[in-house]
Order: C-alpha cells, then structure tokens, then sequence
C-alpha cells in the first residue's frame, strides 16, 4: 500500500506524512511545477504546468488498495474506479455511494460559474476538520495493517 496525495492546493500534506510514519506506509507527493513541495520522508514527483496533468499522472501510478487524498471528485472518482481507497482534506471518504452525487455537485456548480453566479469561497480551515481527516486516515490504515 502507497499513499498518494494531490499536492497541489492540499493542506494535509504533513499530517498525511506524520500519520504514514506511524504506520510505515510509503507516501508519493504529486504535485505540478508551480507547487513543488518536498517533504523529507516522502517521494515527490513533480509534472508540468497543465489541466489535469497531475491527475492522470497518478491515476496512471495508483494500485488497488492504495490510499489517494485529493479534493478532486473527477480523479476520485478515476482511484475509485481503480479499487484505491479515496479520502478527502476534510476527512470524507469517497466512495461508491457518495461520487455520483458529488460530482453532479460539481456540474451544478460549475454551470452556475458560467452563468456568471458565483458560489461562496471556502472558509478558514479548522482543527475540526484535520482531527476528522486524521482519524479518517487511521482508519482506513489500521484496516489495512
């Protein structure tokens, strides 16, 4: 089992890294050049600038039983596609039954921004939300090991 994570806007990377430590899992940073991020005890791949190229270089990476974290329903839904285990920033786990719905969120959201409408940006992100992704995360690696 890997862990990969879609660096790229992603502000659990070093929780991740903290919490795959414990477990001794293996962690892939993917990231695009105007993201680099090293982090010591992890593999960092870096891709060119471009839609999506980020995405498809770890669909092409991720293996069943792999761990993803992005917030990216489209390559959620790819890792799902794949047997990954797929988590998001905030801790929700993708799956079967929740992408369908979430990508027509997305749809929906994405035909209001070219109406011209657009949506509220995110708020502050809270220590709520990286205890959720953290025990989300060793969860999902406890069952795992």
């Amino acid at each position: 089992m890997t862990i990969l994570i879609d660096a790229d806007g992603c502000p659990v990377v070093d929780l991740t890294l903290q919490i795959a430590k414990q477990f001794g899992v293996p962690v892939i940073i993917l990231c695009d050049t105007s993201h680099q991020i090293e982090r010591e005890g992890a593999q960092t791949m870096v891709f060119d600038k471009g839609i999506d190229s980020v995405d498809f270089a770890l669909v092409n990476r991720v293996k069943p039983g792999d761990v993803v974290v992005t917030q990216d329903y489209g390559l959620a839904s790819m890792c799902l596609a794949k047997c990954a285990r797929v988590l998001n920033q905030n801790g929700l786990e993708y799956t079967a039954d929740n992408i369908d719905a979430l990508m027509l969120r997305r749809y929906e959201n994405k035909k209001l921004l070219r109406a011209g409408k657009h949506p509220k940006g995110s708020p502050k992100r809270t220590k709520e939300q990286d205890v959720r992704f953290a025990d989300t995360l060793e969860k999902i690696l406890n069952c795992n090991h």
